[in-house]
């Protein structure tokens, strides 16, 4: 189910001071939307992304429209920018939609993915904390009366919906409401809460921006403690067939690859350089040849247990990068969904995945067309 995120970025954040409206300030060396569209970028399930951004800061915004980000005029108001993004996905096949403040960018890719995955059971989901500070009603400096806490949580995004559900909520809400839930809840529709995370914060006073530099440095150390590098290699023949499987996508062409499961090389080869990381030998060691409940078998299955003997072992994969080297068929246009495919599998961020291919210049096998090798990479880390 195509998948859209919506970053609201129109805003002019006041209360953070520093001159520019929060959003365009630097955090760690790059601005704070850097920081925000990069984790969706990340994740192979968000198809389309929407940055709604201040009329007055098109050219801050032009440098981040790209054939996934496309880029929306905000209006007067939160919910008239949020509305304004709904429209510009109308009639497009995107059926979830992810509404996120663009003064978030410290979002970890699981708590959207928790969130995404709500929505199977729910027409909406937004992520939350329980209140734990005891709470008061306060004026003029003065403490008036406690608040019960119980059953009280802290908002957060990106809240997510199912897209005609919302789109349908806003066209019909007066306006003034603080965020999408309020929308949805004025429409009927039913939210579910998803644990929040701590580090989720959202930029307002000058003081978070410190705080977001102290977790985005922890974070950085955290992954420096143990790095594991491995190689991978593999070769299949052509032969009789009309596709060909490469890094989990099926490509047609005027031959097949020979092999005892579907021949991905691809696939191969980075499930060896994991291994390999793992010092786990290869896919011959853990799925042998001469077992016939493998032949034919999707190669998926092997990368996905090197993956998870990876996360057994308390390693995450940093990234992967696979080169094919074949004269055809064309990788190219088949990259990106490679990408994505190896990124869904691997569990990990696709902009931690890369596909490229070359020839040899019509030198050797695979010069001549007899068949197609690949080598990858993959970096683990432990912290």
């Amino acid at each position: 189910m195509t998948t859209g995120a919506i970053i609201v970025a129109a805003g002019r954040g006041s209360r953070a001071g520093g001159g520019l409206p929060k959003q365009w300030r630097p955090l760690a060396g790059r601005p704070v939307l850097a920081h925000t569209l990069a984790a969706f970028h990340a994740l192979p399930e968000i198809d389309r992304l929407i940055l709604v951004h201040h009329p007055d800061d098109r050219a801050l915004a032009a440098p981040f429209a790209d054939s996934r980000t496309q880029l929306v005029a905000g209006g007067a108001s939160r919910d008239a920018s949020v509305r304004a993004a709904l429209e510009a996905l109308a009639g497009s096949d995107i059926r979830r939609v992810l509404i996120h403040d663009g003064a978030r960018p410290l979002v970890s890719p699981a708590l959207i993915r928790r969130t995404i995955a709500a929505l199977d059971t729910a027409a909406a989901a937004a992520p939350a904390l329980p209140v734990t500070d005891a709470l008061w009603r306060g004026a003029a400096g003065r403490v008036q009366a406690p608040v019960p806490r119980d059953g009280l949580f802290r908002a957060q995004t990106p809240q997510a919906f199912r897209f005609a559900e919302i789109l349908a909520a806003h066209r019909a809400h007066p306006g003034g409401a603080a965020d999408d839930v309020e929308v949805a809840l004025a429409a009927g529709l039913d939210v579910a809460i998803v644990e929040g995370e701590e580090d989720n914060i959202k930029l307002t006073y000058p003081g978070d921006f410190l705080r977001a530099e102290r977790i985005l440095e922890a974070r950085r150390l955290a992954t420096q403690t143990d790095i594991r590098l491995g190689n991978g290699f593999d070769v299949h023949a052509f032969g009789p067939g009309d596709h060909v499987w490469l890094c989990g996508v099926k490509i047609p062409h005027h031959h097949g690859l020979v092999g005892h499961s579907d021949a991905d090389v691809g696939m191969h080869a980075l499930t060896d350089a994991i291994y390999g990381a793992l010092a786990e030998g290869d896919i011959g060691r853990h799925f042998p040849p001469t077992d016939p409940q493998w032949k034919g078998a999707a190669s998926q299955i092997f990368l996905a247990h090197a993956a998870g003997l990876a996360r057994t072992r308390g390693f995450a994969i940093a990234n992967a990068d696979v080169t094919l080297l074949c004269e055809r068929p064309k990788i190219g246009p088949h990259s990106l969904e490679m990408r994505r495919e190896l990124a869904r599998i691997l569990e990990i961020e696709m902009d931690r995945v890369s596909v490229k291919a070359t020839t040899t210049e019509r030198l050797g096998f695979t010069g001549r067309e007899e068949g197609i090798a690949a080598l990858a990479t993959a970096a683990l880390v432990r912290g």
